[in-house]
């Protein structure tokens, strides 16, 4: 697979730089085409242990757009292992593109009842898939927490005093957390709604260690929920394409970007705060949108 890891660039928000406060993000989303983001990082130790126990395959879940299950199917299939999708929801009469991408990569997908879903070790023995590996929702793991611990290798610790990112499972903010310096900030914006129980879901990758670093998750700004959005959204996006050239999604960045917005505005931050937000790439949530939304 070529992945550009070491050509990723830290770009300034200039937009965003301002009340005192540096601000800069890191362009996980030029990754990969499909492997866009921290999905990689989240993968890769799963990927090496599917291989190194001579596992049929991987087995993991997600929803219609999940930026997840394509860079899964993608991954297996260029490393020479099958895949299967517990896709949450019924079949729907026409296939999103992230479905559609998934199957041209040999992902096998089964639609499972939101009931069903929530069962998820019963559905191995009830789809009889014997010697795969069983990854969660996101990558969560211990495995995908150490793979995006990874990600902080990519810039230079010191040079941060505040690092953000967005929130769905948990697993990057535990893997950004585990090799924090202990003068930093982590923040994280929550993507779901009431998800208050993400603080225990983190907690459990973390060691009594890394929970010392000084860590919290925002839940002001999911706009509705999961993927959900509104013209704010939408047009601050826009906004950020025209002002930063930067590629933003429903799901994840948008809403962490306007988080940070937001609290620069309000000084949030101390002066001279240098800020990263993390990009975690995906922009498959973008094409539930009608053409012309989105500038870009």
């Amino acid at each position: 697979m070529n992945l550009n890891i070491n050509d990723l660039p830290i770009q300034k928000l200039h937009s965003l730089s301002k009340n005192g406060i540096e601000t800069s993000i890191l362009r996980l989303d030029l990754v990969h085409p499909i492997i866009s983001g921290n999905k990689w990082f989240k993968l890769k130790y799963y990927i090496e242990e599917a291989i190194k126990y001579k596992k049929q395959g991987i087995a993991s879940f997600g929803g219609a757009y999940s930026n997840h299950i394509v860079a899964l199917a993608f991954a297996c299939n260029q490393k020479g292992l099958k895949s299967v999708g517990f896709i949450r929801g019924e079949k729907p009469k026409q296939l999103s593109p992230t479905l559609i991408a998934a199957v041209s990569f040999g992902m096998k997908l089964h639609f499972i009842s939101r009931e069903m879903y929530r069962n998820k070790n019963n559905l191995i023995n009830e789809y009889n898939i014997p010697n795969w590996l069983l990854v969660n929702e996101g990558g969560y793991g211990l495995l995908g927490a150490e793979g995006a611990a990874t990600i902080t290798e990519l810039f230079q610790q010191n040079n941060f005093s505040t690092i953000l990112c967005s929130v769905g499972t948990g697993t990057m903010i535990a893997g950004i957390i585990k090799r924090a310096d202990e003068h930093q900030q982590i923040i994280g914006i929550s993507a779901l709604k009431n998800n208050f129980s993400i603080q225990n879901e983190i907690n459990a990758l973390l060691t009594e260690t890394d929970k010392k670093i000084n860590y919290l998750i925002n839940h002001d700004y999911h706009f509705g929920g999961y993927a959900k959005y509104t013209d704010v959204l939408i047009n601050f996006m826009n906004n950020i394409w025209i002002t930063e050239n930067l590629p933003t999604d429903i799901v994840y960045t948008g809403k962490l970007l306007f988080a940070t917005t937001e609290l620069i505005n309000i000084n949030y931050f101390k002066p001279k705060s240098h800020l990263l937000i993390i990009h975690s790439g995906g922009l498959q949530g973008n094409s539930s949108l009608s053409n012309g939304q989105l500038l870009f």
